[in-house]
């Protein structure tokens, strides 16, 4: 298993050859979906910038280098989803790194009327995965955050999509639980099915984004200006957790954080996680429950697994 020291800290010098290998990158456009394509480019993988905005996403591409394409991926919009995965065609797909979010929004719904940020950093990943699963070689990581360990994050099975009561903060943090979650249900099932694929997380720890700017608290927001200058990591820092979680032998449901004081910034590693993220009845009831509310379900069949990617 590969490890990290205080002496030698892991970085993206490190990357394997990806010579031959596909990954598809969520929210490529910008932050720390855009840095880690780069160095996923970089180290001779085809990448797939999935974005909303196909301009956005064309000038990010230029920025990339490499062997790269850009395809239309709405998470807020189920149809986006199946329409991305319709289009996959029979390739195979070595990566799927779900990093694109949302964050502490003013209450907003998604196309298919989910709470905004349950809709998009976990439902729209959790549609994405299974219709891409049969195509996937290698690994799925899940970016998450830190955030699923704030006191009042919680799943509200009771109202998964925040009917009453609605805090942009807890809402966050549920949804960012959910990863978790979903990440500790999906290799149960990829185990079981004697699938040699893996499922990871990461979480970038306190990095300077564009994540925060629509959060609706403006106190918040002051606070996040304030900290992002002088406390955060930057993107090439904040992204290092997704690269190693994507590339290092690690085991299945692994999650991967900055290794520096609270997991706020540092080297990638392996740390821990709440106990809600690890409660198994939880994630089970939480898959069953996205697969109703998609209408996608595991795919059948075992997911493929040796084929090599071509661009």
């Amino acid at each position: 298993m590969a490890e990290n020291t205080k002496n030698t800290p892991w970085n993206t010098d490190r990357l394997p050859d990806l010579t031959g290998r596909t990954a598809v990158v969520t929210g490529a456009n910008s932050g720390i979906g855009l840095t880690a394509a780069q160095a996923l480019a970089r180290a001779g993988a085809h990448v797939v910038l999935a974005v909303r905005d196909l301009e956005r996403g064309r000038g990010a591409a230029a920025t990339v280098g490499g062997s790269t394409e850009v395809r239309r991926l709405d998470l807020a919009d189920l149809s986006s989803v199946r329409e991305f995965a319709d289009s996959w065609g029979d390739r195979a797909l070595d990566l799927l790194v779900n990093n694109a979010g949302v964050m502490m929004l003013p209450r907003r719904r998604t196309a298919d009327g989910f709470e905004t940020q349950f809709g998009t950093n976990h439902l729209g990943h959790f549609a994405l995965t299974n219709l891409l699963l049969p195509h996937v070689t290698d690994r799925v990581v899940t970016v998450s955050s830190g955030a699923h360990r704030w006191p009042d994050g919680r799943i509200r099975f009771e109202d998964l999509n925040w009917a009453t009561d609605y805090d942009p903060r807890r809402a966050y943090a549920q949804s960012k639980l959910a990863n978790l979650l979903f990440t500790l249900e999906l290799q149960r099932r990829l185990t079981e099915s004697g699938s040699p694929v893996r499922a990871l997380a990461a979480h970038p720890g306190y990095a300077a984004t564009n994540l925060q700017s629509h959060t609706a608290n403006p106190v918040l927001r002051v606070f996040l200006k304030f900290g992002n200058r002088f406390l955060a990591q930057d993107d090439r820092a904040g992204a290092l957790p997704t690269l190693y979680a994507a590339t290092q032998d690690l085991p299945g449901a692994s999650f991967v954080g900055p290794d520096g004081l609270g997991e706020l910034r540092g080297a990638p590693t392996l740390v821990g996680r709440s106990a809600a993220a690890s409660d198994a009845d939880a994630a089970r009831r939480l898959w069953t429950l996205s697969e109703e509310l998609t209408g996608v379900s595991w795919p059948t069949g075992q997911p493929v697994a040796g084929r090599q990617s071509v661009p």
